[in-house]
């Protein structure tokens, strides 16, 4: 008769402690935050509610928002995607990553801040679009490039460590499929920027784009459900951004803001303010040094970014006056540069004797192909025009609080002349600083690739 309650006893104690070492499991890397960081392929800064986009179906990013901190001055280093997350990754300027043109994977010398965080204890995973090359994976304890992993990757990560998980998407890179999510969006609900014909090819194409913006939102509130289930999300970082623009005409591959401002949203419960707003200039260059920082580790010299951490307690403070971008080759050769202040942009254009065409799945784009025909009845306004142009200005200067789709050069305005002397300087000063050079050629090459610090001057306009 004993024996039932002593047994009964044993099993309690034995479930009791069963969960208390789960508990401990869980939170013995409770000082130590984990991160995760969601890369979002080709979505424009704007195109979520939480950006103002009235219509586009995006309530994970919208709790998201209203949970951390929206930065609304948030700039990638190009608007080409391999480049864009080396530079992410790095904490350096994609010429300085020696991964600069589309598909040449980042070379194992570079330092990462992902191999710093693993340095440190942390477990490391990568899900998704991968785009950096074979020589990165070792930095990383695991690397899957299989969709639809992100999930399955976070809950076979070992519970007594901290962790860190890049997880990338491929939405909403082209190509589009229709009916993808529950509800499609309709041609009604499109907003068609000014550079861009209004036609009902266009609606359809943007429309599409949007469907895909929505199904990446899913997962993101799949992930964070499954943080609060492990009883690790009161200790997770979690970043939002986008490695470029939208794939379309004027946007990807351009250093307008349409190709280079991402939507950069970031909460950790407890240590960032829900609901804040941060107007101050930051770049994806500053996301490594911002990361180590917030994890208590050293920030490697390596690093050509300025950590924002201060911006997380203080988002009215200010880390940087300017942001800097590039373009090289993508599909297409190239080679432009700019400089923005919180509202002006200085854009050097090396070859302006070719016109900005866009990326190749734009060409193939159902918007594109509807625009070489308007183009050939002499339909496109002057505002449509800008991928054919050809020269192209040398110097582009625009006033972004007057005109945000920056299509009015005010370069050699004498009004402006101020303006435009202090930003191509500070563009002088960023490129001697890099060491940025003019390639040799305009075509992808290994040389470069391999000694770029060796190239000849670039020069000045």
């Amino acid at each position: 008769m004993r024996l039932i309650p002593f047994a009964i006893f044993l099993l309690t104690f034995l479930a009791v402690n069963v969960q208390t070492g789960n508990a401990q499991t869980e939170s013995s890397s409770a000082g130590k935050p984990n991160f995760i960081v969601f890369i979002a392929d080709d979505m424009a800064w704007d195109d979520c509610g939480a950006y103002g986009h009235p219509k586009i179906q995006t309530p994970n990013l919208d709790r998201l928002a209203k949970d951390g901190m929206k930065f609304n001055r948030a700039f990638l280093t190009c608007s080409s995607c391999s480049p864009s997350r080396a530079s992410l990754i790095t904490g350096r300027y994609p010429h300085s990553t020696g991964a600069h043109q589309l598909h040449l994977p980042l070379p194992a010398s570079q330092v990462t801040f992902v191999e710093k965080l693993k340095e440190a204890g942390y477990y490391t995973a990568s899900a998704g679009k991968w785009h950096l090359g074979k020589p990165t994976e070792s930095k990383f304890d695991h690397v899957t490039t299989k969709l639809n992993e992100w999930v399955s990757t976070l809950e076979q990560r070992p519970k007594e460590k901290p962790f860190f998980m890049w997880f990338a998407f491929i939405d909403p890179h082209r190509p589009y499929q229709r009916n993808i999510i529950e509800r499609p969006h309709k041609v009604e609900e499109v907003i068609v920027p000014p550079y861009l014909p209004d036609t009902l090819e266009v609606r359809n194409d943007l429309a599409l784009y949007y469907d895909e913006i929505t199904r990446l939102d899913l997962v993101v509130g799949r992930v964070r459900e499954t943080l609060k289930k492990q009883n690790a999300a009161s200790n997770t970082v979690i970043v939002f951004v986008s490695d470029n623009g939208r794939p379309f005409p004027r946007c990807k591959t351009t250093v307008y803001d349409s190709g280079i401002r991402t939507p950069c949203l970031i909460a950790w419960p407890g240590q960032i303010k829900a609901g804040s707003v941060c107007d101050s200039l930051i770049s994806s260059v500053d996301l490594a040094p911002t990361i180590l920082e917030l994890a208590g580790l050293p920030v490697s010299e390596t690093f050509q970014g300025k950590s924002f951490r201060t911006l997380l307690q203080n988002p009215g403070s200010k880390t940087r006056s300017h942001i800097f971008a590039e373009h090289n080759w993508h599909d297409f050769e190239d080679f432009g540069r700019a400089v923005r202040s919180p509202r002006f942009k200085y854009i050097r254009n090396f070859y302006p004797d070719i016109p900005g065409t866009p990326p190749a799945d734009a060409v193939r784009s159902e918007t594109f192909v509807k625009m070489l025909q308007l183009r050939g009845e002499n339909k496109l306004t002057t505002d449509q025009k800008g991928s054919f142009l050809t020269p192209r200005p040398e110097v582009e200067l625009y006033d972004l609080e007057a005109d945000p789709h920056e299509l009015h050069n005010l370069a050699g305005q004498k009004a402006y002349a101020k303006v435009e002397q202090e930003l191509r300087m500070a563009l002088d000063q960023w490129q001697e600083e890099t060491h940025d050079r003019l390639p040799r050629s305009r075509r992808p090459d290994e040389f470069d690739r391999e000694t770029g610090l060796q190239l000849p001057a670039f020069k000045k306009k």
